[in-house]
């Protein structure tokens, strides 16, 4: 492994958010690449168990100012990994306030606290939905954001407050726009665990293991080569370890900051991610046909020549029968774990 610093000169890396599903994931990888992290989780939508018991968790909020600068200090964190938030695009447009203030007011807090430490380096867990309904497919960092909902919006005004505090304070940052996040980590540490979740891959292989009983499929006339929705589905395994390149690129060049798409820039449909299902499982998911929800695109994908050519990101685990059956192993782990609960 080819190391910009040695391990015990790395700083600590402080993942908000460390016991979700991303976050959790960014902790393996950190860890596995030889990195000291600490997490702040408040535990809402977080597990306890998603957290290795080597790793220091604080359970608290981002927002209190107090207990962050607390842990900067005690941990000696050097760089901060930003994934605590609310991510349910139907329930922003519902309870817009709860958007803004769990991911745009206390991401302001947090990036107080880290300017007020002189904590350099910051990663920003963004989304695709920055880019609302582009009018291309495949998207690229330029084109224009629009979002078309309160999640989407939280997200874009969090970039625009990194943009502007870099500016004017000594902190780098990279902003990931996240395209449909799958499948679980390869050794099923950690993985989707939340209840309700409204994820395609998660929610199809819940129904394959008898824990729903059926599929949504919503919008069978979009223009697409089956009529169902194309999205770019990408294993949150090479999620992470986007994340801990990026947070490389950072140290190595402190007076830049990235913005860039994560997605492998091709896309599945619905049909295709539920055949896929069928396949891996060797059974037949029951699919309920309803109309489109309102502001879905048709099709959704990212162009990845940005971190391809900023990062040396090579993802391991492309395959969609591979991202589903970690998925799935994820999924059966989860109902030990529960204790059949």
């Amino acid at each position: 492994m080819t190391e910009t610093a040695s391990q015990s000169d790395r700083p600590c890396v402080l993942v908000t958010g460390g016991a979700g599903y991303i976050g959790s994931h960014a902790v393996l990888a950190l860890k596995d690449a030889g990195w000291h992290v600490a997490v702040i989780d408040n535990l809402t939508t977080g597990f306890r168990f998603a957290v290795p018991d080597d790793v220091p968790l604080y359970e608290g909020d981002i927002e209190d100012g107090e207990l962050v600068s607390r842990i900067i200090a005690e941990q000696s964190i050097g760089a901060i990994m930003h994934f605590a938030g609310s991510i349910v695009v139907p329930e922003s447009v519902e309870n817009p306030l709860k958007y803004y203030h769990n991911n745009t007011v206390k991401s302001r807090a947090l990036l107080e606290s880290a300017v007020a430490a002189g904590v350099p380096h910051f990663i920003f867990s963004s989304t695709a939905a920055t880019y609302g309904t582009p009018d291309v497919s495949a998207v690229t960092e330029d084109t224009p954001r629009v979002p078309i909902n309160p999640y989407g919006w939280s997200k874009l005004m969090t970039e625009q407050m990194l943009g502007d505090t870099a500016a004017a304070h000594p902190i780098n940052y990279c902003a990931l726009r996240y395209f449909n996040v799958a499948g679980a980590d390869p050794r099923a540490r950690t993985g989707q665990s939340t209840a309700g979740a409204t994820h395609l891959i998660k929610v199809a292989v819940e129904a394959a293991l008898g824990k729903r009983e059926f599929v949504g499929v919503f919008g069978t006339d979009f223009d697409t080569p089956d009529g169902t929705g194309v999205r770019d589905y990408i294993h949150v395994s090479d999620l992470a370890a986007a994340h801990v390149l990026a947070l490389e690129a950072l140290i190595a060049q402190p007076e830049r900051s990235l913005t860039m798409n994560c997605g492998y820039g091709r896309g599945f449909s619905v049909t295709e991610v539920l055949d896929a299902v069928d396949r891996v499982t060797n059974r037949k998911i029951d699919r309920r046909f309803e109309g489109r929800r309102a502001g879905d695109p048709a099709s959704l994908i990212s162009d990845p020549s940005r971190i391809r050519a900023t990062l040396p990101w090579k993802p391991q685990h492309a395959d969609l029968d591979e991202i589903i059956g970690h998925a799935l192993a994820w999924e059966r782990k989860l109902t030990e774990i529960r204790g059949n609960g």
